[in-house]
């Protein structure tokens, strides 16, 4: 059977899910409306709490705002083991999906752990490992970007 562009249907049964790797699959998602009014925090500081919240260290922002037109922030951030950053990546995912009502568009790296990259569209999360962190050195890389103060908790 073809749908009314000539493009196959799928079978009965089957997922519509497309698996890549080692990336994560959201199979669920809370459609739910909050009656909690939004509070206007970026995003990028409701990762950064996030972050801070599981003891993360050598945390900064770069605006990169007119640099690049793939995303407008970088939260760049160190945890300290391989368990240590997939529980940065998960709460940082979680207050990201509760106070901002963002998804990742993707995330990579999250089983190896050395260096997870979370794709929320217009921002961008780096958890590094500390070697891992040391080798890239993303501040360098894009020294041209702006980087954020970061208002104190």
């Amino acid at each position: 059977m073809r749908n009314s562009f000539g493009l196959p249907l799928p079978c009965r049964g089957a997922r519509n899910v497309v698996r890549y790797g080692q990336e994560r699959v959201l199979r669920e998602a809370n459609l739910q409306e909050s009656t909690q009014p939004r509070a206007a925090t970026p995003t990028w500081l409701v990762a950064v709490r996030a972050a801070e919240s599981k003891k993360a260290t050598d945390i900064r922002v770069l605006d990169l705002t007119g640099i690049t037109s793939f995303a407008d922030f970088f939260v760049i951030c160190t945890g300290a083991n391989q368990r240590q950053i997939q529980a940065i990546s998960d709460e940082v995912n979680l207050q990201l999906k509760e106070q901002a009502s963002e998804l990742p568009l993707s995330v990579e790296g999250y089983n190896q752990a050395e260096w997870v990259l979370a794709d929320y569209g217009d921002l961008l999360v780096h958890i590094f490992s500390p070697k891992t962190r040391e080798y890239y050195d993303l501040e360098r890389l894009w020294r041209s970007a702006r980087t954020v103060e970061i208002p104190a908790a």
